[in-house]
């Protein structure tokens, strides 16, 4: 559409702004989400270790994407309430979202190991991390708290092009990517799944063990609940009914 649209106004030059152009355009095809089965979840986090383990646990666990787990910062974990405050989610938005009681202790070990690493950075004059929009210039000392840091922190410093500035940025993207990968293969999992494939067998499980829609479409940060629905599909593609007869009862 975009391409015969070029052709006309750039090089027929042709304008349409007196016509109206009735296109019909072409219905995408509708893809079910790959979703993973408990115990294939079980076996992919099963060979993973360390960080990488806990990462994959929290966007299973906790249906975070894989951005929103990476840019998780310190002061959004509230152990008290066991909750997971995302405030750079997709379209920017802020959504409050499980903390699985399973990784609580993990989490807090490997909190305590990133707090020593942070120290160590200040003490030798480092230690800021990358504040989004207008918060350096609004909290000019906020790059140097220990609430800001990030909860996954990358292993060396890095200078930031945009400004500069040497800092601690978080674990690249790239990484984790890997180690998935990697680690559904040593599962021997022939699905094509990735960090996103948790996100998606998180909703499937919850809808599985009796979850209601609305509380699931909140957990995702689903705009609309028609996005959230796709999943009771996977759940008949799986032979899991959506329902059961009243007369089977």
């Amino acid at each position: 559409m975009n391409a015969l649209l070029f052709l006309y106004k750039q090089v027929l030059k042709r304008d349409f702004k007196d016509e109206k152009v009735n296109a019909v355009r072409a219905r995408k095809k509708a893809r079910l989400p790959v979703v993973l089965t408990k115990d294939e979840v079980r076996r992919v986090i099963s060979v993973m270790s360390g960080q990488y383990q806990l990462m994959a646990k929290l966007m299973y666990g906790s249906g975070l994407r894989l951005m929103e787990c990476l840019r998780l910062r310190v002061q959004d974990v509230d152990f008290g309430m066991n909750e997971l405050i995302v405030r750079d989610g997709k379209g920017g938005n802020v959504r409050i979202t499980l903390l699985p009681s399973p990784v609580r202790d993990v989490l807090h070990s490997h909190l305590e190991r990133v707090k020593i690493l942070h120290d160590e950075d200040l003490k030798v004059g480092y230690g800021r991390v990358y504040l989004p929009y207008a918060l350096a210039r609004k909290y000019p000392n906020a790059e140097v708290e220990w609430g800001w840091q990030y909860v996954f922190a990358a292993e060396s410093l890095a200078v930031d092009p945009r400004s500069g500035i040497t800092r601690r940025h978080h674990v690249h993207e790239s990484t984790i990517q890997k180690k998935v990968r990697k680690a559904v293969k040593m599962a021997s999992i022939v699905k094509k799944a990735g960090c996103h494939t948790f996100r998606h067998s998180f909703a499937t499980h919850l809808l599985m063990d009796g979850t209601d829609i609305r509380t699931i479409q909140e957990l995702m940060r689903h705009k609309d609940v028609s996005t959230t629905i796709i999943y009771t599909h996977v759940l008949r593609e799986q032979g899991v009914p959506k329902a059961i007869s009243p007369l089977d009862f």
